[in-house]
């Protein structure tokens, strides 16, 4: 069961990476997909694999509540049970309870937007989070030991600590008094880990801080000192883009640089080529298919009428009578033979098989995507691929 993190190259463009786990190989810069509930929504393991994944993730949050860990253990941990045998990845818990808590899933975290979502969360103690289950109203207590049983119980290769994710509003003592708890919880998750250390499974650290770059250095040198595997850059990163970019930015100067780093939740193309840039080496995003649910294809700006958007909204008229692929030159299953025009029929008939075939097209987009960059790192010419993957406005 061995576990390595290999830097093959390294430049001011970025780095290319492999990270060994006892499932596989992930060649980095890579994507993560997020199986949220153990499942890849409208994809199969194989389509997964055909579309040239290398590695996915789950929600230890949305598992803890349904089926349950143990019931995730008797079945096999989470590769036997999904059928998906490859690198997986699982987060602590922590982004969906506070993020729900607050009254949204990413809104408050990523942003300073507001919703209407029931909030869930019922207290932060040093101990843990108590809050109520979004599917039954049950109480439930997640310390940083059960959160780490819970994600040992899953069974995925990578996993992370708990840590509170402080919305964008809140102030720079709370931020502060909340990333030195959350250090504390990553000690009580680290120990836990240890404990039943078995080989098969590695522990990142969640760097935190927020936007304040006192914080944050702060945060990287505790990180540093302790002994993780990895490195997650995790918390608010700001209400903009060009503030994350920047957040990133100061962050990145003092990671460890030997370690993988994971740059949680993010996952936009002109965002997924800043991070490269700073170090990053995986990132994970709902995006591509949650885009998809929404009608939405990734193309190249070069391929899209509108140049400033990265991607087509196939439910638009305009598609009724198009007889050609969503990209031309896309090599996935869905390309070689499904039209716009059918698939905008699909969305507007209410078939499920529309978000099978984008889901198709959007993970396969994103694979081909990172395999260019890793292509352009190794030939140092990440700034034409940039031209060529993202649109000037992005």
């Amino acid at each position: 069961m061995t576990f390595k993190f290999d830097i093959l190259k390294s430049s001011p463009e970025g780095r290319l990476g492999e990270l060994v786990t006892p499932h596989g190989t992930i060649k980095t810069p890579a994507f993560i997909f997020c199986a949220t509930k153990a499942a890849m929504k409208a994809l199969t393991p194989t389509q997964m694999k055909t579309a040239e994944t290398q590695i996915i993730l789950s929600n230890t949050y949305h598992l803890m509540l349904q089926p349950g860990g143990e019931t995730v253990k008797t079945l096999g941990g989470l590769q036997k049970m999904t059928g998906w045998n490859g690198p997986m990845l699982t987060d602590s818990g922590g982004f969906q309870i506070f993020s729900l808590g607050h009254g949204s899933v990413a809104a408050e975290i990523k942003g300073n937007r507001s919703t209407n979502r029931p909030k869930t969360l019922l207290s932060i103690t040093e101990q843990g989070a108590k809050f109520k289950s979004y599917i039954d109203g049950k109480m439930h207590f997640l310390t940083p030991e059960e959160s780490i049983r819970v994600q040992r119980n899953l069974g995925a290769d990578l996993i992370v600590v708990l840590d509170e994710c402080t919305p964008y509003n809140v102030d720079k003592n709370y931020t502060q008094e909340s990333m030195r708890m959350s250090h504390r919880w990553a000690l009580r998750s680290l120990e836990e880990w240890r404990r039943e250390d078995n080989g098969t499974q590695k522990l990142y650290g969640i760097i935190q801080g927020g936007i304040y770059p006192q914080l944050r250095q702060e945060s990287c040198e505790f990180i540093n000192e302790h002994d993780f595997f990895g490195t997650a850059v995790g918390g608010c990163l700001g209400a903009h883009k060009t503030q994350m970019h920047d957040v990133v930015s100061f962050t990145m100067e003092m990671v460890r640089k030997e370690r993988p780093v994971h740059l949680l939740g993010i996952g936009g193309i002109s965002d997924i080529f800043v991070g490269v840039r700073q170090g990053i080496d995986t990132f994970d995003c709902v995006h591509p298919t949650r885009l998809a649910r929404h009608g939405g294809a990734l193309v190249k700006p070069a391929n899209n009428p509108q140049k400033n958007r990265e991607h087509l909204n196939l439910r638009n008229s305009i598609y009724i009578k198009d007889s050609n692929p969503i990209e031309e030159g896309c090599g996935c299953e869905t390309c070689a033979w499904a039209s716009r025009g059918y698939i905008h029929h699909l969305l507007k008939a209410k078939e499920l098989l529309a978000f099978t075939l984008i889901s198709i097209h959007n993970v396969y987009f994103m694979n081909t995507l990172m395999t260019a960059i890793r292509c352009a790192l190794q030939s140092e010419t990440l700034d034409q691929c940039q031209q060529e993957w993202c649109s000037a406005t992005n």
